[in-house]
């Protein structure tokens, strides 16, 4: 008879095994650096020394000779790997690149921390954004900040604008949608390494991300730090700012592209046919499909199949359509002509035509470890 496998004790009661597997959950903390301060090191030497996380990635982005000694000092910190882009990739990249190291190199743990290396975070509050992370490991974390009237202008005003227009365009309420310091569930990474942009905005989409897979975002609050007026920030307001928004404006852009297509099919039909209703049906046919590939391929980034989403696609089309064709015909008869009545009815339909698109036909569904 063999005898059972001896199982040693931690020094906290339990075995050393269940111990060790613990300490492999533990998330790691990744750090895209460009151009970073000597805090750098310290800071990652002090996340080893708390031993509330399995490991730290310092993702170098193409900082320069000039920075090497810096990242120098933090590989030689056990339990620290540093990783170097040869140029400057931008922030999205260098987060890529590090959560694809992390996915590979620890699969066994509960997710990546994300954290600036401008001096921003303190160690404190990435360690209790790891911990949130483990008690929520299939939410994103997100450690917010406060935005008290001593906080640089550049700074509050950029999330102010960015947190109204995230929560009336895309449905998400967030109080800090810049901060960089995330929680982020093993699970959702490889959504995330399939988003196209590279620089900040990619921080911007990782929101997106879970507003369409519907993962709960859950908020933590903070330090408030800005060192020295933020100078050390490499975020541009008016540059970064412009790549941010572009997200949003992606979704008038298409609208408006079907608009016109729509309006446009709308006259030479009602030309060909004189009456409003097949026009509107043709119009509505070509500028639907129009619109339902541009919004699935390009707006929301949907990875539903088309054979889930178009029913409900079309659906709403000939739903949102004779709701249209009763208006047009309402506005008609009121002294209304047919192009007014017909730009009118759309602009009072467009936004629930967007919720619905949302909401229901783009939406992938609740993520829960997959």
């Amino acid at each position: 008879m063999s005898s059972a496998p001896s199982r040693s004790l931690s020094p906290g009661g339990g075995t050393a095994e269940g111990a060790g597997q613990a300490a492999a959950a533990l998330p790691v903390v990744l750090i895209p650096a460009y151009r970073p301060t000597e805090a750098l090191p310290r800071l990652a030497a002090e996340l080893v020394a708390s031993a509330r996380v399995r490991a730290v990635v310092v993702v170098d982005d193409g900082s320069g000779s000039g920075f090497a000694g810096i990242f120098a000092a933090a590989a030689k910190i056990e339990g620290v790997h540093v990783l170097t882009h040869l140029v400057n990739l931008g922030k999205g990249a260098a987060l890529k690149t590090g959560l694809n190291y992390a996915a590979l190199s620890f699969p066994e743990c509960t997710g990546v921390v994300t954290a600036d290396a401008d001096g921003q975070h303190t160690a404190k509050d990435i360690v209790r954004t790891a911990g949130a992370l483990v008690e929520s490991p299939q939410d994103l974390i997100l450690g917010a900040r406060s935005f008290p009237p001593q906080v640089p202008f550049r700074s509050r005003l950029g999330n102010i604008l960015t947190r109204y227009v995230l929560r009336a365009v895309v449905g998400q309420a967030v109080s800090d949608t810049q901060t960089g310091l995330r929680g982020v569930p093993m699970d959702l990474i490889p959504t995330l390494l399939r988003l196209r942009p590279n620089g900040y905005d990619f921080e911007l989409e990782v929101l997106l991300a879970c507003r369409r897979t519907m993962r709960d975002i859950r908020e933590i609050p903070i330090e408030t730090i800005y060192l020295d007026g933020n100078r050390s920030s490499h975020f541009n307001p008016l540059l970064d700012s412009m790549r941010i928004y572009f997200l949003f404006l992606r979704f008038g852009a298409v609208s408006l592209s079907s608009a016109l297509l729509d309006n446009l099919v709308f006259l030479l039909a009602f030309h060909v046919f004189g009456s409003i209703l097949p026009s509107q049906a043709v119009g509505r046919a070509i500028s639907g499909s129009f619109n339902y590939y541009m919004n699935k391929t390009n707006v929301f980034h949907a990875r539903v199949r088309d054979t889930r989403a178009m029913p409900k696609y079309w659906g709403f089309v000939v739903a949102f359509g004779a709701a249209g064709y009763g208006l047009i015909r309402l506005l008609t008869s009121v002294g209304f002509s047919v192009l007014a009545a017909k730009l009118s009815a759309e602009t009072l339909l467009f936004g629930l035509s967007f919720v619905a698109q949302r909401e229901i036909i783009f939406t992938q569904g609740k993520t829960r470890g997959s």
